[in-house]
């Protein structure tokens, strides 16, 4: 006769680790910008191998477990007790299986290289060009980029105090209950929307199942329904070189708000466009899915050669609103010349960049186009400028943080999506 022996499960420590939790507490080092360069310029090695890749990956995933949660606190003690990962083979180990994870769940990818070429190579510099000499590397996914816009979405909206957006809640103007329904009762001057199976419900409720059914004026119930224009953005994002300046990671924080953003248009209003430029020493457009991988350079402010190709692009679009919503840190400090060469002054506002600038910002208003611009800076004469550009267009300024930037920006773009009509 066979017998079975059982004993007790323990199971591989790794296998139990949240890989939803861990991209989360990953995603500083997912989206880096450059920012812990010691140079402030994150340039990546054409040379480097895939070991030291995979080293830093660790390291990353390391300070992820230190910090957080992931695995019981009595086992990361006995892991920590030698944190050198060359020399606790344990440690090692599970973190491998964690990076092994990763890959299965499809959150990383061995990739073929992606260099930055430097400034003369290429206009814009921060989407890297496949080197064939170069050795792979990994890079994170499209699953991984959407999660990370998902996630900062999620807790953007626990912040404002919402679950989702797109709710129509109604409130019984005579009781002042809220309902779940989309009527509520007639008021005098709507324009007469009858929702008839809740006006027969109210009067039969009222007076009893009896012919015929006699309606009163308090039993009146109209459709209230939300308008919701279709709009066309530009996300002009600057990735020059202040970005990353004076102790402070300011791209990164947009880089994430993007995300956040396309993912509200994505899940919330899919009849919208949403198109990212970056500018720096000049303009390019790039694709949302290679936002995530965007890095800041060693460049200038070339506000009005955004401008000009955010007008291009929008001016394709066939939307009831079209809209530049605009996350900059400094003042313009670089044009585009006729004759293709590019004008830079980083000391203080050039009378001629900021002329030019402000007739870009001009023709926009005249092409029916918003400016909303969120500075991340506080310097009088960029708080002067901006205002001067919010005058120019109509459009609206708000001077935040890194750490408020998603607040207002999702607020501003809802705000204006939606009006109540009857």
């Amino acid at each position: 006769m066979r017998y079975i022996r059982y004993s007790r499960y323990t199971g591989d420590a790794a296998d139990d680790v949240d890989l939803q939790e861990l991209m989360n507490k990953l995603s500083d080092f997912l989206l880096q910008s450059g920012f812990e360069s010691q140079y402030g310029i994150y340039e990546m090695d054409p040379q480097m191998s895939t070991e030291r890749m995979m080293d830093e990956l660790r390291e990353a995933i390391l300070r992820a477990l230190e910090e957080g949660d992931l695995v019981p606190p009595e086992l990361m003690e006995q892991l920590l007790q030698n944190p050198d990962l060359s020399k606790n083979q344990e440690l090692r180990e599970m973190i491998d299986r964690l990076i092994e994870r990763l890959q299965e769940e499809g959150f990383i990818s061995q990739q073929p290289p992606q260099v930055t070429p430097t400034p003369s190579e290429t206009p814009g510099g921060q989407i890297g060009r496949d080197q064939p000499d170069a050795q792979a590397r990994f890079e994170i996914t499209d699953k991984a980029i959407d999660f990370l816009g998902f996630k900062t979405l999620k807790d953007l909206l626990a912040s404002l105090g919402k679950s989702s957006f797109g709710r129509h809640d109604t409130r019984d103007l005579a009781t002042g209950v809220e309902s779940g329904g989309i009527s509520r009762p007639y008021e005098f001057g709507d324009t007469l929307n009858l929702d008839i199976g809740e006006t027969l419900f109210r009067a039969v409720r009222r007076q009893g199942a009896k012919v015929p059914i006699e309606i009163d004026y308090s039993d009146l119930m109209v459709h209230q329904c939300e308008y919701q224009s279709s709009c066309a953005t530009v996300l002009m994002l600057d990735c020059s070189h202040s970005m990353i300046l004076y102790g402070e990671d300011r791209f990164t924080p947009a880089k994430r708000v993007a995300l956040a953003l396309a993912q509200l248009i994505k899940t919330q209003y899919p009849g919208d466009s949403l198109h990212c430029v970056l500018f720096h020493d000049s303009a390019e457009e790039i694709p949302l899915g290679k936002l995530a991988r965007v890095q800041v350079g060693p460049y200038y402010t070339n506000t009005r050669e955004g401008l000009r190709l955010a007008q291009r692009i929008l001016n394709k679009q066939k939307k009831d609103m079209r809209q530049i919503v605009m996350i900059t840190d400094g003042k313009p400090s670089a044009l585009t010349l006729e004759d293709g060469r590019i004008y830079k002054n980083a000391f203080g506002l050039d009378p001629l960049v900021v002329t030019q600038t402000l007739e870009e910002v001009t023709k926009c208003r005249r092409a029916g186009i918003l400016i909303n611009t969120f500075m991340l800076a506080s310097d009088y004469s960029l708080v002067h400028f901006v205002q001067k550009v919010t005058e120019l267009c109509r459009g609206k300024a708000y001077f935040t943080t890194p750490y408020t930037l998603g607040q207002y920006l999702l607020m501003d773009y809802v705000q204006k999506k939606t009006r109540n009509i009857h």
